[in-house]
Order: structure tokens, then C-alpha cells, then sequence
């Protein structure tokens, strides 16, 4: 075989990896479809720090109609997100194969790999998940009642204050997520096989485990995310000063930080689960 159609081979491959991250992803917009109250309760408890029953009393009374307000956003994030993070992480991962030479352990590749994907999601993702958090908020249904209203609120604002507020806490969360995420993938999924599992379950059970940690560890950034999103207007406050403030406002307690987060890592759980056992099959069959 000769090196020109080698590297065409790899090209393909690498061209298959978006596909399957995007086909994956896009089989769990059904899951996605079916947990949105679930997010949308975790959500109401992120904001206002209240038990999941007052969370679910809150959106009983807006009723039916309003349920799913919010639910575009993620729709398109799950395809998208899948396209980008699976396909960025395998030719990140190439081009640090290449330009490592044995300089750095191959087990630590795809974990790096992983890293420059998530910085690279949420710069181009940032966006969808503030209109999404706008739209979550039912403080916002007055004066923004539809998802062209909230554009045009975003647009006529500046970058940071509109569509980029809380960049750099969605960065850090995404970057860190998708490192932890595919450094654990290829152990944890060996480890859960070695058991005597089938292939595809296997691929199931290491990306729930996998979520599970990410989902726990990374728990606090995602509500501080949400509370730095939620708004609309307002003076711009660096990221320590909306700590300082969300801690407060959690009585300084871990316990009502992390109100909502068993329920984070039900839907985590159900859609990374069908994510990457989808991926791993559609790789496997080439």
C-alpha cells in the first residue's frame, strides 16, 4: 500500500469519526426529548435553590404549553456537540500522535485530545446554552416571550454581557468534562468488557460510569453557569464575584450546591450511556 493512499485511508477515518459523533449523538435527542423536565427541574433548582417538589410545582402551574420551552436549543447542541467533540478529540489526537514522538505517554493523548475538543465546543456552543438558559427561566417569559425575542435581546448586547456571558466557566467545564471523558473511556470500557459483558453494553455502562463522575465532579460550574446565564441585562460581574455570590446564596453549603444533582446524573447517565455505545458500534463496524 502506498503512503499516499494510507493517509487517505486515515483521512476517511478521521471524516468518520464526526459522522459517528454526529449520528450517536443525534439517536439521543430521543432520550434528550423525553428527560427535558428533568433538566428543566434541575434547572428551576439551580436558580432559585428550592427543593424538587416547589420545581416541579412551578412548572405544573405554567402548564403543558410551557414545558418545553427551552428545548430547541439543547436538540441542536446533542447533534452538533456529538459532530464536533468526537471528530475535533480523533484529529486532535492524530496531530498529537505525530507531534508528541514518544515525548508524552500515549495513555495521556487522548485525554489532551479531549481538552483542545472541549475548549473548541465551548466557544462554539456558549452561545445555544445562554439562549437556552434564558428561555429555562420563567422570569424572562414576560418580556421575552419567544426565541426571536431572545436573539434580539442577545444580538443588541455586547459579546460578554449577550450571547458569551459565562464563557470562561463553560470553557473550564467543557474542557475539563471531554478530558476526563475520553482519558477514562478506553480503561474504564476495557475494565467493564473484562467482566464478560458484550461489546455494546460494555460501551453503555463505561460511558454511564464515565458521566456519572463527570457529571458529579463537575457539578458546581454547571450552576454557576446557569445563575451567571439566566439573566438578562445587568452589570457584568467577573466570574469570583458570581461565586462569591451563588456561594452565599447556598448558605455556604455543599449539600444545597448540589441540590438538583442526582437528577443531572439520571439524564447524564441515560444520554452519554446511548452516545457512546452507538459511537463505539458504528467504530467497530467501520
Amino acid at each position: 500500500m502506498s503512503p499516499g493512499s494510507e493517509e487517505e485511508q486515515k483521512e476517511v477515518h478521521r471524516f468518520h469519526s464526526y459522522l459517528h459523533g454526529g449520528t450517536s449523538s443525534l439517536l439521543s435527542t430521543l432520550p434528550t426529548l423525553i428527560v427535558f423536565p428533568i433538566y428543566k427541574t434541575v434547572f428551576r433548582q439551580q436558580i432559585h435553590n428550592s427543593q424538587v417538589l416547589v420545581a416541579v410545582g412551578q412548572l405544573y402551574k405554567e402548564g403543558p404549553a410551557k414545558l418545553y420551552r427551552g428545548v430547541v436549543p439543547p436538540l441542536l447542541m446533542r447533534t452538533l456537540n456529538g459532530t464536533l467533540l468526537f471528530g475535533l478529540q480523533d484529529t486532535f489526537l492524530h496531530r498529537l500522535s505525530r507531534l508528541s514522538q514518544g515525548l508524552l505517554p500515549s495513555s495521556t493523548l487522548p485525554a489532551l485530545a479531549g481538552l483542545g475538543a472541549g475548549v473548541v465546543e465551548a466557544v462554539v456552543f456558549t452561545p445555544f446554552e445562554r439562549v437556552q438558559n434564558v428561555l429555562q427561566n420563567g422570569q424572562n417569559d414576560r418580556h421575552l416571550p419567544s426565541l426571536k425575542s431572545v436573539l434580539l435581546k442577545l444580538r443588541s448586547q455586547s459579546l460578554p454581557l449577550g450571547f458569551y456571558r459565562a464563557v470562561l466557566p463553560v470553557t473550564a467545564r467543557n474542557a475539563l468534562g471531554s478530558s476526563l471523558y475520553f482519558g477514562l473511556k478506553g480503561p474504564v470500557c476495557a475494565l467493564v468488557a473484562g467482566q464478560g459483558f458484550s461489546p455494546l453494553l460494555s460501551s453503555f455502562l463505561s460511558g454511564t460510569m464515565i458521566s456519572m463522575v463527570v457529571s458529579l465532579a463537575l457539578y458546581p460550574l454547571s450552576v454557576l453557569v446557569s445563575n451567571m446565564q439566566a439573566q438578562v441585562g445587568g452589570e457584568l460581574r467577573g466570574v469570583l464575584a458570581c461565586w462569591r455570590v451563588l456561594w452565599t446564596s447556598r448558605q455556604r453549603s455543599v449539600a444545597l450546591l448540589y441540590r438538583g444533582g442526582s437528577l443531572v446524573i439520571l439524564r447524564s447517565c441515560v444520554t452519554w450511556g446511548i452516545t457512546t455505545a452507538v459511537y463505539d458500534r458504528q467504530e467497530r463496524k467501520g
